[in-house]
């Protein structure tokens, strides 16, 4: 199966192409970014399929990262995931920014209980904790950093995600201490991709996971002003 897998949900612009029968990437690149996604993404995109010498029609699949994440970053890889899958005639499937932390540190089979944690600003995080195995303990779900912490309920966690450094810096002396720390930007692109290939999609749609509504509001208009009257 050749899966092209894309990220723009965080601080990085990445794209994959996937073949599970060779069981590598045969092609990828990441450029880390906070801005600019929309600018860089096709580019890119174009760039890796060259590199793997692989066409859209060739492809079995897109995946790409949901969320949660920038809503604006979102947006950019979902709207490309979707158009190519349509023009290519093939499925796109949705892989969350939680899972494909997790799935890097769930691959070395340690018992560990693993921590993906976000940033989601005012002292807040998206997080979701699964065992060692992959097994899910604490669902996907916005919390305060302390609130997060006190869910740490199940050992001493591998913590992962751009919030791991947040939330290890505010750990609790009463919580066991995490086993490590993986303070990651966005997640690896491979992990994205084999979690792609692994996806159903008639349950993985790639639309956007959010926990919460966005920060930013559209203004409010003005309300119309009263026709003049006639002279």
């Amino acid at each position: 199966m050749l899966i092209l897998a894309i990220d723009t949900a965080l601080d990085a612009c990445a794209a994959a192409v996937l073949d599970t029968e060779a069981g590598a990437l045969i092609a990828q690149e990441s450029l880390p970014m906070k801005r600019g996604h929309a600018e860089a993404l096709m580019p890119l995109i174009a760039r890796v399929r060259q590199a793997a010498n692989v066409s859209f029609t060739a492809l079995d699949r897109i995946a790409v990262t949901t969320g949660p994440g920038s809503f604006t970053g979102l947006r950019v890889g979902i709207s490309a995931a979707r158009g190519l899958a349509l023009a290519a005639g093939k499925p796109a499937v949705g892989v969350t920014t939680l899972s494909a932390y997790a799935a890097e540190i769930v691959s070395r089979n340690r018992p560990a209980p693993v921590i993906s944690a976000i940033d989601a600003r005012h002292d807040h995080v998206y997080v979701q904790i699964v065992a060692g195995d992959g097994s899910q303990l604490l669902r996907p779900r916005v919390a305060s950093i302390d609130e997060a912490i006190a869910a740490a309920q199940f050992g001493a966690p591998h913590l992962v995600g751009n919030a791991a450094g947040i939330l290890a810096d505010r750990w609790s002396k009463d919580t066991p201490a995490p086993v490590a720390v993986d303070a990651q930007p966005a997640p690896a692109i491979a992990w994205v991709a084999w979690l792609g290939a692994a996806a159903d999609p008639g349950h993985a749609p790639a639309r956007p996971f959010y926990l919460r509504a966005p920060d930013a509001k559209p203004a409010a208009r003005p309300p119309l002003a009263a026709p003049a009257a006639a002279p």
